[in-house]
Parts: C-alpha cells; structure tokens; sequence
C-alpha cells in the first residue's frame, strides 16, 4: 500500500477550547485554568493575519481563531484541557511557528524576514518562546530529528543520487537490462543497505520515544504528532498505551485511525469533481442506470494502482454492459502527471480529481483503494481487488 502523498513526519495540534474575540482575548488573565498568549515579531507586514491551525489530528483543520497584527504585536488568550500544539499562519500561508500552549502566561518573540519569491514566503529567526514548560519539553524530547535529519543527508551522496535518476529513468523507460545493472552497482547496494539502516532507526526511535511515554497524554500526543497517518498497522503500539493516554484528546484520535469504522453499510455522500477538462461531475449522474459502481482512488506515481489497471480493464470489458461502472479518482496534486497516466492507461471509464475532501470523506489512508457501491449509494465491499473483485462482481451480476 502506498502512501497518498509523501509527507515529512508533521507537528500539529488543536485548541480544545478558544476565544476569538479580541476585545475578550485583552481582558482575559492568565490563572491555572487559562492561558495568555502574546507575541512581538520585528519586520512583520501590519495588519496581516494569523490563523490558529490544528494539527496532529491528521485532518486540514479549519482555522480555530485568527486575529491581526498591530505595531508587531498580536495576542490570544483561552484554556485547554490539556496541552497543545497548534501552528500560527501568517498571512495567505506564508510562513508558520508552531507553539504547544498550556494553562499559562506565554510570551514570544521573533524576526520576520519577507521574501521575495511569487509566494512571498516569512523566514523567522531567533523565535523565542517562554511560559509553556510543554513547549520546552516537546523540543527536548523530539531533538533526535536533527540526528535523522544529519543522518539522511549523510547516506544521500552525489553518487547515489545520479544512479538514482538514471534508475528512474530505465524503469520508465522499460530498459530491463539496464536497470538490472545499475541495481547491481556497488553504490546502489550500498545506498539501500544505510536506507533501510535509516528507515529501521527512524521507526525504533519513534517507537521508543511513544513507549517512554505511554501512561500519559503524551504517548498518545507523541503518536499522532511523530506519524503522519495512522493505520490498523499501529495497533499493536497503540495497544501498548494506558487507559489514560487512550482517553486523553490526542488518544482518541489515535484510536479512531488505528481501529477505523467499516464503511460496508454506510451511503456514500453526493459529491462533486472536476474532470480533466475542469468541468465538474457528479457521481449521482454517472451512478444513473448502474447496479454497481466501483469508487477507485488512485495517483499517477502509485505503482501498485497503475499494476492494478489492467484488473480494472478486464472487469470493465467483461461486466460494463450488465451495470457495472468504475470511477477512479487520482489524488495527484501534479495534475499534468495525472493527464499523461490517464493518456498512457487508456482507461475508458470516468476518472475524477480529488478534493482532498472526498478522499478524507472515505478515510482513505494509503492507495490504491477502493469501494463498491450499489445503486442506492451503499457501500457493499471494500479494498476490491484483481480476483477478489473479479469473483464479487461474478456473484452480484449472476444474470
């Protein structure tokens, strides 16, 4: 199973509790069950925004408060049950700093650096952030990033990553014998003996740091914040946490990724996509007339979907005509690669972009995935693949 997008292992959290209201945010004191937030930042643009964007709940969020800056200063104030991390975003995205609050009186400051890329993208530096011994605690703990970050870099050479490139290229380009000989380089056997070295560290040490801290809130926080997704394969370290942590904010997040609902039985929701030609398509007009449609969520760079292509042929050629349609929907976020794999596939049947909201809508995780679906918009089966769902369209469209 492949990951929908590569992501580097992210910081985030949410506010459980927040006060938006500036007026408020001003009178508001900070005591054992509130938090004050002020921030100085030099050389920032006056009046620009700063959004509160939860994370480590491995969702896009909405903003939980925002407010602006006046003469570089901007402030919130509220309370949370527990601490958290969140990231202040500055501007239209333009740059970020991540903060964990706590019931406290909190202070920061920070010089802002605007660039000047299309993006106009803020460089902070000497950020300094005081009054959350969470906060501290959290860096301390999650120092031995800069080991892996060193690490990473010392394995990648120059060397490796010509052979690399060259590599990509004779797979695209189906050159067998040329890829079996650049493989069988000194210099690429050894660069995937310290990869799998690297990945095997980066697993045991976030595996170490969660155990370390599994009877508290923080072994759950330390879950969601270390992995980028969660699923079923986590259980068993899940399962290694107290009922404390399980219980806390971030534990039943946890949980809801590593023991996910089935979705057999459920409806699927109308939605709406753009094709290739952005004109935007509803899955309640290509169900019109069907008996089963398969939803097939897939992405130009995901090997395992484009192997799985040719079983999606075959069931399309062999059971279209008795009511039987496919919707594969790319979660690219290149959609130029997303036309020249549809172009080079040849798939016949409707092919949709992703949102990003519906792929979350069916709490897909990894790809290729798929759902099969009748024609009153139940979802029937799930993960349908080459015999399996060969022999389940067999069964339903004996006729």
């Amino acid at each position: 199973m492949n990951t929908i997008k590569f992501k580097i292992l992210g910081f985030c959290i949410c506010l459980l509790m927040f006060s938006n209201n500036s007026q408020a945010q001003k009178k508001s004191v900070a005591s054992s069950s509130s938090y004050s937030f002020e921030a100085t930042i030099k050389g920032i643009e006056e009046g620009m925004t700063v959004k509160l964007i939860p994370g480590a709940t491995h969702s896009s969020d909405p903003a939980v408060a925002e407010t602006t800056v006046k003469n570089g200063k901007f402030s919130f104030a509220g309370n949370v049950t527990e601490p958290r991390l969140f990231y202040l975003v500055f501007g239209k995205n333009q740059g970020f700093i991540s903060v964990m609050f706590e019931n406290s009186k909190m202070n920061l400051t920070s010089n802002a650096e605007l660039g000047t890329d299309e993006n106009k993208r803020i460089a902070f530096k000497n950020t300094v952030f005081t009054g959350s011994k969470s906060d501290a605690y959290f860096k301390k703990e999650t120092a031995y990033r800069d080991d892996l970050d060193k690490a990473y870099a010392a394995y990648h050479t120059k060397e490796s990553d010509e052979v690399s490139k060259l590599i990509g290229q004779a797979r695209k380009d189906k050159e067998t014998k040329k890829l079996d000989s650049l493989q069988n380089l000194p210099v690429w056997k050894k660069f995937e003996a310290d990869e799998k070295a690297f990945f095997t560290n980066v697993e045991k040490s976030m595996t170490d740091l969660i155990i370390r801290h599994k009877d508290s809130w923080w072994g759950a926080f330390f879950m969601m914040s270390q992995f980028s997704y969660l699923t079923p394969e986590q259980k068993p370290l899940f399962d290694q946490l107290s009922e404390t942590a399980k219980n806390s904010y971030y534990g039943k997040l946890a949980d809801a990724e590593v023991n996910p609902k089935s979705l057999v039985g459920t409806n699927v929701a109308a939605f709406n996509l753009k094709d290739k030609d952005g004109k935007s398509v509803s899955i309640k007009d290509i169900a019109k007339g069907k008996e089963y449609i398969l939803i097939d969520f897939w992405a130009s760079w995901c090997a395992p979907c484009r192997k799985e292509i040719p079983n999606l042929k075959k069931a399309y050629e062999e059971f279209a005509t008795k009511g039987f349609e496919i919707v594969s929907i790319s979660t690219d976020d290149n959609q130029k690669a997303w036309n020249t794999a549809m172009t080079k596939e040849n798939m016949l049947w409707p092919n949709l972009l992703d949102n990003d909201v519906v792929s979350k809508s069916f709490n897909v995780k990894t790809i290729p995935a798929t759902f099969l679906m009748d024609k009153n918009g139940t979802i029937i089966a799930t993960d349908l693949r080459g015999e399996a769902l060969d022999a389940k369209l067999k069964e339903l469209l004996k006729s």
